[in-house]
């Protein structure tokens, strides 16, 4: 376990990180005793240096829901970041060319809440009678943390990314608004594009087999620390395709079919 000052020192280098673009050394080099306990306590302290200068909490994202992303990070569960009101761009905006350092994009569902979420015991039927609509969306995510130590080669693991917010730095929804009891959501997905050219895609199913199944993880895992997911945040379920790098120059869209499309373009 770390002590209370490691924690606040980790924090606080992510904070600098992200306010100069520049990135900081590997929190999992630095504290070879770092668990996930640690990790998550690092993201909390961030959490509380962001509110205190003036961010509000809109939501959750989950992460790690694919089972490739879990074989590469050796980890069988996801993991979860908080969302702010900072990181919301409209569908078609232009994310600023100074506003990320190594930005990517990842495809999702996002679930948008009339009701509490309080676990323990939270299932995927709670959820969707939880949920008031889902709708098209992309996650920004960013590296505060260098992805590769340029001494050691060592690569960023798991306790770096959650430290980091879970790589969370942006969100973006769009396209069509769908109640959950509607449609299967595991067959909702999407065609995503660089600048025209198809790059990837996805299924829902590729969300823990049910993206609501994350949000229902989620809520059971926040019930350990006394909180929950609140009505009128927004739960990012998971990406079903890989992380795309979004270069300078870059339009991203993903296609959502019949739920239609969202966009962002990279100055």
């Amino acid at each position: 376990m770390l002590t209370r000052d490691q924690i606040e020192a980790a924090a606080e280098s992510l904070d600098q990180a992200e306010r100069t673009r520049i990135q900081t050394g590997l929190l999992s080099l630095k504290y070879a005793e770092i668990d996930m306990d640690d990790a998550y306590a690092i993201q909390g302290a961030w959490v509380k240096k962001k509110i205190a200068s003036g961010r509000k909490v809109i939501g959750w994202k989950i992460g790690l829901t694919s089972k490739a992303m879990q074989y590469a990070l050796n980890i069988d569960i996801p993991d979860s970041g908080v969302l702010f009101d900072d990181m919301v761009f409209e569908d078609g905006a232009t994310v600023p060319a100074d506003r990320f350092i190594q930005p990517r994009i990842e495809a999702e569902i996002a679930f948008v809440m009339k009701a509490p979420l309080k676990g323990p015991g939270a299932t995927v039927f709670d959820v969707l009678n939880a949920t008031g609509y889902v709708t098209p969306a992309l996650e920004i995510l960013d590296t505060r943390i260098l992805r590769v130590d340029p001494e050691t080669k060592k690569t960023r693991n798991v306790f770096d990314t959650i430290s980091d917010n879970a790589a969370n730095a942006g969100i973006v929804t769009g396209g069509r608004a769908v109640r959950p009891d509607q449609i299967d959501i595991r067959w909702m997905g999407a065609i995503v594009s660089r600048n025209s050219e198809v790059e990837e895609t996805g299924l829902g199913a590729g969300v823990l087999n049910q993206p609501a199944r994350g949000v229902a993880w989620l809520a059971n895992r926040l019930a350990q620390y006394g909180d929950g997911i609140e009505a009128g945040q927004i739960v990012l379920a998971g990406s079903f395709i890989r992380p795309i790098e979004a270069r300078h120059g870059d339009t991203i869209v993903a296609d959502f079919g019949a739920y239609g499309s969202v966009s962002l373009y990279f100055a």
